[in-house]
């Protein structure tokens, strides 16, 4: 396993990543997606190869209040399948199945929501593949 990031909601990226650039990280990457409104940044220590800040701009987001700025944590997995099955034998809900043999979400006791990736896809596998959504992420 290994970390890869934690996503923040902003409702003004340049002034997060002007603050962000205060304490010495530096801009790796930025995805604008149009046809979901949406830009997500990753920021990160210079030299430091492991996790990253994500900053997701929703264009149609004006601010947030209650905690919804922050979005969730992210992990690559060996297996998302067998990391899956193992949390569901453990009684963890899974809230997105790994459906597309690559992306899942779950969440901690305390609701923080955690993002598993697989390094690439991995062939379709049920019951996975048939899966609904069981909870909002």
């Amino acid at each position: 396993m290994k970390f890869l990031h934690s996503m923040l909601r902003v409702s003004d990226p340049d002034a997060t990543i002007a603050f962000f650039k205060l304490l010495g990280l530096e801009e790796r990457q930025r995805m604008e997606v149009p046809q979901g409104k949406y830009t997500l940044i990753f920021l990160a220590a210079p030299g430091d190869a492991g996790g990253e800040v994500e900053l997701t701009h929703n264009w149609d987001q004006s601010g947030y209040t209650g905690g919804r700025n922050f979005g969730h944590l992210a992990f690559r997995v060996d297996n998302i399948y067998e990391t899956c099955q193992r949390l569901m034998d453990a009684g963890v809900t899974i809230n997105r199945p790994p459906r597309d043999g690559h992306m899942a979400f779950v969440r901690s006791p305390d609701g923080i929501s955690v993002e598993l990736l697989q390094d690439g896809h991995l062939d379709p596998a049920e019951p996975w593949a048939s899966m609904a959504n069981t909870g909002e992420w």
